[in-house]
């Protein structure tokens, strides 16, 4: 059974800082694209940043570049989004999401976990 669990969002004050993990199993870890999306009410969920299979190669929107950065622990099957100098309009459910291509958009992703709050006060 494939499974991914997202831990880590919590309330902070704006400027300050999250690390999110996922915790991933039932599938070949290393195998896959791994992206964390975020969906804020009303709005339609967003992808903010995903790292590719093979090299670990990382893109980021332009909402969040030079904020958040992605990682993946091969060895924990964990992929972690550390976020800093956060913002209100980063308020938002977070969601990591894997799949078999290296790509931002929410279709091309088959395995999600079920999301975290995050909440920024200003």
């Amino acid at each position: 059974e494939v499974r991914l669990v997202e831990s880590g969002g919590g309330l902070v004050q704006a400027g300050g800082s999250l690390r999110l993990s996922c915790a991933c199993s039932g599938f070949i870890f290393d195998e896959y694209a791994l992206g964390w999306f975020r969906q804020a009410p009303g709005k339609e969920r967003e992808g903010i940043s995903c790292i590719s299979s093979s090299d670990r190669a990382a893109y980021y929107a332009d909402s969040v570049k030079g904020r958040f950065t992605i990682s993946a622990d091969n060895a924990k099957n964990t992929v972690y989004l550390q976020m800093n100098n956060l913002k209100p309009e980063d308020t938002a459910v977070y969601y990591c999401a894997a799949g078999e291509k290296y790509s931002i958009l929410t279709r091309q992703y088959n395995h999600w976990g079920q999301g975290t709050q995050v909440t920024v006060s200003s």
